[in-house]
């Protein structure tokens, strides 16, 4: 599904529960579509659909975290978030840099995993006319976001110093309930 999706074509193809409708939300704010293998469930009016996570994405989800944990990086701390990702970048742009699809998904499992624990969504399999990917979804707004999707959009045009403002407004369209 996105720029630098970790889902193998085997992996799709083993998206065995049955698919819930579900819309994109704030696509300027997430970034848009990205380009990718085709769907592997059939599509609702060619709307994205989500499905629960499969053992695979939960490792997949606990791997990247464990990796953020190795590298001193707090989820809950936007600005830490930020200030890490903005170093991944540049040390990529100087030549010592990590792969920018590892990059991709140790910052799509921060800002997943942060929407998890702020917004009114959970994690899911997600899957649109673009592809299968690991996403959020909030089945009661009838909307999906794609993390993988913002972080490697913003990667791709160069940007840097946008996790707080983007999160915070994702965040904010759905706000988790006080408790």
């Amino acid at each position: 599904m996105g720029f630098f999706s970790r889902r193998s074509k085997e992996e799709r193809a083993g998206a065995d529960d049955a698919p819930r409708r579900a819309g994109t939300e704030d696509e300027s704010a997430t970034g848009g579509v990205a380009a990718g293998p085709g769907p592997t469930v059939e599509l609702v009016d060619g709307r994205p659909v989500s499905s629960p996570l499969t053992s695979a994405e939960r490792t997949r989800i606990a791997h990247g975290l464990e990796v953020l944990r190795g590298q001193g990086i707090e989820i809950d701390d936007l600005a830490a978030l930020d200030e890490a990702y903005d170093r991944a970048f540049s040390a990529y742009r100087s030549g010592v840099g990590q792969d920018p699809a590892d990059v991709v998904e140790t910052f799509g499992i921060a800002i997943g995993e942060y929407l998890a624990r702020h917004s009114h969504r959970d994690w899911a399999v997600v899957t649109d006319v673009f592809g299968t990917d690991l996403g959020l979804v909030d089945a009661r707004a009838d909307t999906v976001i794609v993390p993988h999707n913002i972080v490697s959009a913003r990667w791709m045009r160069g940007e840097t110093r946008w996790i707080p403002g983007v999160v915070e407004h994702l965040v904010s369209l759905r706000p988790r309930p006080l408790a």
